[in-house]
């Protein structure tokens, strides 16, 4: 069964229904955990009902605030925020709901349950202990007073980078400026500045405009200045600086944090993070991150002295270096980014994207119109499997004002059995931030875009392709933050692959896909520069955990051990005004507190499993339904060391992550 959505929002209204769904369920949930004989099917099963009905409640909510953002909306958001907080903290400390839960352990008949069962109430239990169960009631109030304001710190963290992005701009009105910047993004700008009624080019810290003009511009200090702009962001420097400042935010939250992890009795926010991760420790992390930099290092200096002695500038500054790159890759690799972009315009991709998914998985997608979606870019497509629709994705593709930048995906309902026996199907949320059409061209993808929309897909895949019944581990539900991106990043590898880049590849004005010439170049450039990727994200990964170890803060903590970090393991150093902390939302307002090496960590996994491909054929039949049935399928119902190994039939290899990129 697919279950509808309702976009058609009013702000005025949510805080009122909010506050009647959670009545409710506070009232079910009383009843529920009074029980003297809890069972699955009447206790965990209504729980489970009463949660998605929540969910389902607040998904749309919560979507529209990131991809459609309005002073109503925003407002109504933050009013709820603290109804939310309160209700999901006394659920985890809800001393009635604990026992329930042990009484349902330490029952008979709990070793029949499924291996799935059993895990879920394990990790209830688990997320009681990390919700303070076990504290004293003075603490319980301090508990649920640190995780309210943590919540309303997150919102107005993310809507201040909003703000900011939103609150610059540069109409320049000779296009001579413009020199070397690709004419899409050329009459990009023209429209935006016929949009707002002005007569020029309108340069704005949308990630698609800020991209094109600091990679392409030949003006080098029209760089500098979007590259100013764009790093200083919600920050005390700048062009707006101070007007939408997280620093202050940023230090609160680190202090909140640690409160938190004190509260717990944690030495600090790091080994309260890592609790519910496949790391073990933030002691393993850091050595884990700390000898993929020693390994990257030598080639990342390398990187750097090539791209120096390209430019004939020793001095190569911050908003040099995407300009000098593309003008290197262009001459080592006789390849242009510009170039690729007219062979992907983005419904082919799509329709390329499709066709890999059903030759690996046989899972179709099917368009279908939907009244009342939140934009008109919008597009919705169903999966079936044979004639048996499976689930459906919502897809957001295009860059806008009011939308959140960053590319993500979200579950919109998780599948799940019903108590009618019947199934509830899963819906997901893929999220981009792609230039649109313009007034003389389609929308097209950067070969980098359509590794961003692979990556994507591919953790839509584990929420839509999951084959458990049990909302808590179905989908992405409870897979561990640290390898929640092995699907995403093994999939991006069909992006970089012959076979799929000609059946993704269509020239939007020939209609010829990318030449077997071309599609040689990208794949001998796909390294291009690895040393200085790896090394910048093991610098963000670094910096995370250690700000997140630290247990005394000051004013100064922040930039202090960032700048410290890139004083031991960075190649070029920034200027003194970067903030980039500042915008740092997958750690101040997402998932990634203490987790931004996940990133790292899960693409271990996925290089490794990819391999199993690159040595038995692209898309092995065998080898797709292996996968399907293991990693997409399990979701969070097993550990995902074990998960692995059941597709693998061995425990992961270190160094398939840079065996992947040519070291």
């Amino acid at each position: 069964m697919l279950q509808t959505i309702n976009f058609t929002l009013q702000p005025a209204e949510l805080a009122a229904q909010l506050t009647e769904h959670l009545t409710k369920s506070r009232q079910r949930i009383k009843h529920l955990a009074t029980q003297s004989h809890p069972s699955w099917d009447n206790f965990i099963l209504p729980m489970d009902a009463l949660g998605d009905e929540l969910s389902q409640f607040w998904s749309p909510v919560g979507h529209l605030n990131s991809v459609c953002n309005s002073e109503a909306l925003r407002e109504a958001y933050n009013a709820c925020l603290p109804l939310l907080s309160d209700y999901y903290t006394d659920l985890g400390q809800n001393a009635d709901l604990f026992a329930a839960y042990q009484r349902l352990q330490t029952r008979d008949d709990f070793a029949q349950l499924s291996a799935s069962q059993q895990r879920i109430i394990e990790l209830a239990l688990r997320d009681f202990r990390m919700s303070g169960i076990d504290l004293n009631a003075a603490d319980k109030k301090t508990y649920k007073k640190i995780a309210a304001r943590l919540s309303e710190i997150s919102t107005q963290y993310e809507n201040h980078i909003i703000d900011a992005s939103k609150a610059w701009s540069k109409l320049i009105a000779d296009p001579k400026q413009l020199q070397g910047v690709p004419a899409p993004r050329l009459q990009a700008m023209q429209d935006a500045a016929k949009a707002k009624q002005q007569t020029g080019y309108l340069a704005t810290l949308d990630f698609p405009c800020y991209y094109d003009i600091v990679t392409y511009a030949d003006n080098a200090s029209l760089r500098e200045e979007l590259y100013q702009a764009y790093c200083t962001r919600a920050s005390d420097q700048g062009p707006n600086a101070g007007e939408f400042d997280n620093g202050p935010l940023m230090l609160e939250t680190l202090q909140l944090r640690q409160q938190l992890a004190s509260l717990l009795g944690y030495a600090n926010y790091a080994d309260m993070s890592l609790v519910p991760k496949m790391a073990e420790s933030a002691e393993q992390v850091d050595q884990f991150l700390q000898n993929l930099a020693k390994k990257v290092s030598s080639k990342a200096k390398q990187d750097i002295t090539q791209l120096q002695e390209f430019s004939g500038r020793a001095d190569l500054q911050s908003w040099d270096v995407a300009y000098y790159s593309e003008k290197l890759r262009e001459e080592k690799y006789a390849i242009s980014q510009e170039t690729l972009k007219t062979y992907f315009p983005t419904e082919h991709v799509l329709s390329g994207l499709f066709g890999v998914i059903k030759k690996l998985y046989g899972i179709e997608l099917r368009a279908k119109d939907l009244p009342n979606l939140w934009h008109a870019d919008v597009q919705y497509f169903e999966l079936y499997k044979g004639e048996n629709i499976i689930g459906a994705v919502f897809m957001d593709l295009y860059a806008r004002e009011n939308k959140r930048q960053g590319a993500w995906m979200d579950g919109a309902i998780s599948r799940h059995k019903l108590a009618d026996g019947t199934i509830q199907l899963p819906i997901a949320y893929l999220t981009c931030n792609f230039a649109g059409a313009t007034s003389e061209t389609p929308a097209l993808l950067t070969h980098g875009d359509v590794e961003t929309l692979f990556h994507e897909m591919g953790h839509c895949l584990q929420h839509l392709l999951t084959e458990v019944e049990h909302l808590e581990v179905s989908g992405i539900n409870n897979v561990p933050w640290d390898t929640v991106e092995f699907p995403s990043q093994f999939f991006e590898s069909w992006a970089w692959q012959p076979e799929s880049l000609r059946m993704l590849s269509k020239h939007y004005q020939t209609g010829e896909c990318l030449p077997d010439e071309m599609i040689e170049k990208l794949i001998a450039a796909k390294n291009f520069q690895a040393g200085l990727f790896l090394i910048r994200q093991a610098e963000f990964a670094l910096f995370d955990i250690a700000i997140h170890k630290q247990a005394k803060l000051d004013d100064s903590f922040v930039y202090d051990t960032l700048n410290a970090i890139r004083a031991q393991i960075s190649v070029i150093k920034p200027p003194a005004y970067n903030r980039f902390a500042n915008s740092f939302s997958h750690i101040f307002a997402g998932g990634y507190a203490a987790g931004y090496y996940s990133y790292l960590w899960a693409e271990v996994l996925a290089r490794d499993a990819f391999s199993a491909f690159a040595d038995k054929g692209l898309f092995d039949a065998e080898l797709g339904d292996k996968f399907r049935s293991t990693v997409l399928a399990l979701g969070g119902s097993e550990k995902p060391e074990i998960i692995f190994e059941k597709f693998m039939g061995r425990a992961p290899d270190d160094e398939a992550l840079l065996q992947a990129y040519g070291f």
